[in-house]
């Protein structure tokens, strides 16, 4: 929404808030992408889906110009004529706001504010507008402020002018935008003493988090963290498989906060599920490395699920640019199960097509439960079995080892007989041990072995 009126900035020991006063109406916004060394067809698609973006974060898209260029130019990113040229567009349409598709440097916005005579913002700057609209957790919403400031702490002096301007809007909400020259220093130190304060407050989240991960470790539970690109169907995946509830709406990252729960495979084994944020390309720097937290948890996983969207137009692209944030997290080396979803969405030429382009890859859809199954069975498949092969009888009065196992164990074989329960199970060590006075004589405790990991009966 763009804002019109004052805007009364106030300031305390902690924070900078700015108070807007607006009437509320779409922002409207012309979209600028420099194809600089790629293809024209990709920026096209980095502008349809720049559009998406501003959409997402509330403007009304009047126009989008696309300009190639063999490298930006140093003091405006698209030249002096293309400036000009776009703003005429902006007085012709009465636009707010210039959205740029590339992160431009300090000078490169004030610069071309001073010639567009409008509000510019580049995709880093939406991206995190966005951000700061979704996120609802503690820890969100400290790490997308954490992220705004670190972008806006030198980009201060230059949003002043834009605020005094355009009163605010997309691109200049959150803790990070600046009062104009007045008190610039000041304001500064304020802002670096929150940064300081963020990373504290994110740092004692982190390890509340590690402890409930360190449970579920001890407890041998696998772990399985869903990752993808921003709409790829996480969340509709999550709530297929779990009920969770979790928000899905036809947005970009319309839920920002990792959801986790356990549910039980087919083969009786319980898992964690966890959806991660979405990515994007072109990802901001300070965004990853605020999130890198939460997103250390796809980095610990025993399995990620890789979800693409099937019904895009470059899933290729897609998967290039949430694999590029996985190894910046750390997860490069987790093992990756790719999936292609939305498989409703797709026709017969477009499943041949995929077909050829990801071979080998299953095709699925969350949305409407095609596919799931089978993907329960080869995740139950991939993930690593627990470590000890054990056969135990448990008598009738151990029910909770018996819930134990068929929770924690990947139970081979169930036999009931007058005497209790008798179990054939590989176990983590924790629950090993408290199997051990059961084990049966002649079926000890042992290391499970590579023939012991073939094809079994299942209970």
């Amino acid at each position: 929404m763009a804002d019109q009126g004052s805007i009364d900035i106030r300031r305390d020991d902690t924070d900078i808030k700015l108070v807007e006063l607006r009437k509320l109406r779409l922002e409207r916004v012309v979209l600028v992408g420099v194809a600089v060394g790629g293809s024209i067809e990709a920026s096209e698609r980095s502008l349809e889906e720049l559009a998406r973006l501003a959409e997402t974060a509330g403007a009304e898209v009047l126009e989008t110009m696309l300009q190639r260029r063999d490298r930006p130019d140093a003091a405006t990113f698209v030249g002096k004529g293309k400036a000009r040229e776009l703003a005429a567009a902006v007085r012709a349409l009465d636009a707010d706001t210039v959205i740029m598709d590339d992160e431009l440097s300090p000078g490169q916005l004030r610069q071309l504010e001073e010639l567009v005579d409008a509000k510019v913002i580049d995709r880093t700057a939406l991206i995190l507008d966005i951000f700061a609209q979704h996120a609802t957790s503690r820890e969100g919403k400290a790490q997308v402020e954490l992220a705004q400031l670190n972008y806006f702490l030198p980009r201060l002096r230059g949003w002043g002018e834009s605020l005094s301007r355009a009163g605010g809007g997309i691109g200049t909400r959150g803790p990070g935008r600046g009062p104009g020259e007045t008190k610039m220093e000041l304001d500064r130190r304020r802002i670096r003493r929150r940064i300081t304060k963020l990373r504290r407050d994110l740092v004692d989240l982190a390890r509340t988090r590690d402890v409930k991960r360190q449970r579920r470790e001890r407890a041998g539970i696998p772990a399985v963290a869903l990752a993808g690109y921003t709409n790829a169907g996480k969340s509709t995946l999550l709530n297929r498989l779990s009920g969770a509830g979790v928000l899905v709406e036809d947005k970009l990252f319309s839920t920002l906060d990792p959801t986790t729960r356990r549910l039980d495979l087919p083969d009786g084994r319980s898992v964690t599920f966890t959806d991660t944020v979405g990515f994007i390309a072109k990802l901001p720097h300070d965004l990853v490395e605020a999130f890198k937290s939460t997103l250390e948890e796809v980095a610990r996983a025993d399995l990620v699920i890789h979800l693409v969207d099937a019904s895009r137009p470059d899933p290729a692209a897609q998967v290039a640019a949430v694999r590029a944030v996985l190894g910046e997290v750390g997860a490069a080396e987790v093992p990756e199960l790719l999936v292609l979803n939305k498989a409703d969405l797709v026709d017969e030429v477009a499943r041949a097509r995929l077909t050829r382009q990801f071979p080998g890859v299953p095709l699925m859809s969350a949305a409407t439960g095609e596919g799931v199954d089978e993907l329960l069975a080869e995740i139950a498949a991939r993930l690593p079995h627990p470590e000890v092969l054990l056969e135990v009888l448990l008598p009738f009065e151990r029910g909770d080892l018996v819930d134990r196992a068929h929770r924690e164990c990947e139970v081979l074989v169930v036999e009931h007989l007058p005497e209790g329960t008798r179990l054939t199970l590989r176990a983590p060590p924790a629950l090993a041990a408290a199997l051990e006075p059961y084990v049966l004589a002649g079926g000890e405790a042992a290391p499970a072995t590579p023939s012991d990991r073939a094809p079994v009966e299942r209970r």
